[in-house]
């Protein structure tokens, strides 16, 4: 199985490009539909969330995220906090799509984590994609997003790499600045590449890995 690490800063198009991945029979995990299942009422981060954070839960709906972010904002060291709880949990239920994927005997397997490289996760993979946009469209896209504001859009970048850290460690970048069939025909080359003799040379070791950035 090739394991594709997709990431990228927010408002780059992750969820979209992902969405085209499975489009093309790929099978995708999803970091933030996982955090919306442990966030869920009953799930595994509630308790957790609570403890750290009183008040940002109730039984009913779960951890209350526009809650929990007014509360990190006031207060940011609680990122660390809310991390150390969040981020095992999250690889716990990656690794249980992993475990699903390898027993179906799945060709390629794609995992959005919009923290790759800042949680070291892009040694666990075998190619990574970032997907990428110019700054201006992606601000545009972040602050049309429902409650989003200048402030927390700041304080969501400076916890990630920058844009240009991530596209000069990527194996392929995908630009999302264009139209979607322009993105659904990247992601199709991406694919084909990957079938290519020169690909499966690299991934047995026999080939020296070539500059396929893209750039």
């Amino acid at each position: 199985m090739i394991l594709i690490g997709l990431t990228g800063s927010i408002g780059m198009g992750k969820s979209t490009v992902l969405r085209f991945f499975a489009d093309q029979g790929c099978a995708v995990w999803d970091a933030d539909t996982a955090v919306h299942r442990l966030y869920a009422p009953g799930g595994a981060a509630v308790e957790g969330v609570e403890t750290l954070f009183p008040g940002t839960t109730s039984a009913a709906s779960g951890v209350d995220r526009g809650a929990l972010a007014d509360r990190l904002r006031r207060a940011p060291d609680g990122f660390a906090q809310l991390e150390a709880l969040v981020h095992p949990l999250v690889r716990r239920d990656r690794e249980t799509f992993l475990s699903e994927a390898r027993e179906q005997a799945t060709q390629i397997a794609v995992v959005d984590v919009p923290l790759l490289f800042e949680t070291g996760a892009e040694a666990q993979v075998d190619v990574v994609v970032v997907v990428s946009a110019p700054a201006a469209i992606q601000r545009q896209r972040v602050l049309a997003r429902p409650g989003m504001t200048v402030e927390r859009f700041e304080q969501i970048l400076a916890r990630q790499l920058p844009d240009a850290d991530k596209r000069a460690r990527a194996d392929f970048i995908i630009e999302t600045g264009g139209s979607l069939d322009d993105t659904r025909q990247e992601v199709a080359s991406i694919l084909w590449r990957l079938s290519t003799p020169e690909w499966q040379a690299r991934r047995s070791g026999t080939l020296h890995r070539p500059d396929e950035r893209g750039e």
